[in-house]
């Protein structure tokens, strides 16, 4: 699937650290705080997803566009050291629905 990363680190060593991290998982830097990848699997997403949720703080903000995840548009966004996840779905009749999730971080 293809997978973007928006970063908006909050500050320049964060910034450096997640840019490592990205990089160690094959992501491509596009511009300043934009890294994609065009063959990401849905496990290994799951794991970068935990090593940034670990690397983060509340200060850092992370926008994750995945396409296609089961004929939808999924955007987890992190903030405040909270994750949430929105589900676009097209219809034919292209109309888009829209599904927010509150994802809750297990201890």
């Amino acid at each position: 699937m293809f997978v973007s990363i928006a970063l908006d680190p909050g500050s320049e060593e964060r910034a450096r650290e997640l840019s490592n991290l990205l990089a160690q998982y094959g992501f491509e830097k596009i511009q300043r705080g934009l890294w994609e990848s065009a063959i990401v699997s849905p496990a290994t997403l799951s794991r970068v997803k935990r090593d940034l949720d670990r690397a983060t703080d509340a200060f850092d903000r992370i926008r994750i566009y995945q396409f296609p995840l089961e004929g939808t548009l999924v955007l987890s966004t992190l903030k405040d050291k909270k994750w949430r996840r929105l589900v676009a779905r097209g219809g034919q009749e292209k109309t888009i629905s829209v599904q927010t999730t509150r994802i809750v971080k297990r201890k």
